[in-house]
C-alpha cells in the first residue's frame, strides 16, 4: 500500500484554518501522540490536581489598573448613556477599557449596514473574519445571512447589522456572562440610536441577553416579543444564527418561515 505523501506547511496551516483552529495556545508546540512517562505508583504518593491556567490580564495604559466588574458594568451604562450619536457610541467604545476581551481583539467590530434602516439585526459575537475587517457577519455566516436577507428584497442598504459582544473573544470562545453585561449597555443604546421597526434576534444568546428570556432558541423562534427602549416599543423575532443553520441545514426551512414572518411586518408598518 502506497503512503499518502506528507503535507506542506502551507497544506496543514491550510487544514488546521478549515478545521477551526486559527490561534495558538502556547509558545512550545506539544506532540500528544508521544509515549508518556510513567511513574510507577506509590502508595505514599498524594495526587496533584493540575494548576488552572492564569487569566489573560487585560491590557492598560500605563497607571491605570482593571476596573472591577461591578464597575465596568456601571462605566459602561455611564458612556453608552451620554452617547447622542451612533459615531459619539463608536468612539466611546473605542476608549473603552473596562471589558478584558479589548485586549485580545484584533480591533472593534461596531457594525454594517444602514444606521436608518427599518430592521437590525443582532448576534453574539464577532468571529476571525470579523476581527480581522472590522465588520460583523463577513465569513460564511455572513455570506448566508446575505443570502437569507436577500431572498425577502433587502440588503445590507436596507438593514443594520451589530453584536451583543463587539470584540472577538480569543479562540471564538463563548463570551462569560461578566463579559456579556459589560457590553449590553452598549449594544443596547445602539438599538435606542438606530430605533428600528423590527429587531431580528440572531441565535440563543442573543435573544436571552437582549429579550430577558431563558428559554432555548427551538422554542423562542418565530414568536413576536416587545423590545423596550424606554421611549418606544420595538417588534422583536428571534430566529437561527446563520452559523447554527451552516451545521444544520435542516432548520432553514424554520428560518424560511420566520423571514416571511419578518417580511410582513415590514410590509404592513410602511
Amino acid at each position: 500500500m502506497t503512503p499518502e505523501p506528507a503535507l506542506s506547511v502551507r497544506e496543514l496551516l491550510a487544514f488546521y484554518l478549515e478545521a477551526g483552529v486559527d490561534c495558538a495556545l502556547a509558545n512550545e508546540p506539544i506532540n500528544r501522540l508521544a509515549e508518556p512517562d510513567i511513574a510507577p505508583k506509590r502508595a505514599d504518593v498524594v495526587p496533584v490536581q493540575p494548576a488552572r491556567p492564569a487569566p489573560v490580564p487585560l491590557i492598560l495604559p500605563p497607571g491605570e489598573t482593571p476596573a472591577a466588574p461591578d464597575a465596568a458594568i456601571a462605566s459602561a451604562r455611564e458612556a453608552a448613556r451620554t452617547a447622542p450619536t451612533l459615531t459619539d457610541l463608536r468612539q466611546l467604545m473605542e476608549r473603552f477599557d473596562g471589558c478584558s476581551l479589548k485586549a485580545t481583539a484584533t480591533r472593534l467590530v461596531f457594525s454594517d449596514g444602514n444606521p436608518e434602516a427599518r430592521i437590525m439585526f443582532v448576534g453574539e459575537a464577532p468571529g476571525r473574519d470579523e476581527d480581522i475587517e472590522g465588520l460583523p457577519f463577513v465569513g460564511r455566516s455572513g455570506k448566508l445571512l446575505d443570502r437569507m436577507i436577500g431572498a425577502i428584497g433587502l440588503d445590507r442598504t436596507k438593514a443594520y447589522i451589530a453584536n451583543v459582544i463587539p470584540w472577538r473573544p480569543p479562540g471564538n470562545r463563548t463570551p462569560t456572562p461578566q463579559e456579556t453585561q459589560i457590553c449590553l449597555p452598549f449594544i443596547q443604546r445602539q438599538i435606542e440610536l438606530v430605533d428600528p421597526d423590527v429587531l431580528v434576534t440572531l441565535g440563543n444568546p442573543s435573544t436571552q441577553t437582549l429579550l430577558g428570556t431563558r428559554e432555548g432558541i427551538m422554542r423562542t423562534r418565530g414568536r413576536w416579543f416587545d423590545y423596550h427602549t424606554g421611549t418606544r416599543v420595538i417588534r422583536a423575532l428571534p430566529t437561527f444564527h446563520p452559523a447554527y443553520l451552516l451545521r444544520s441545514p435542516a432548520y432553514k426551512r424554520l428560518a424560511w418561515q420566520d423571514l416571511l414572518a419578518i417580511a410582513k411586518v415590514l410590509r404592513q408598518s410602511s
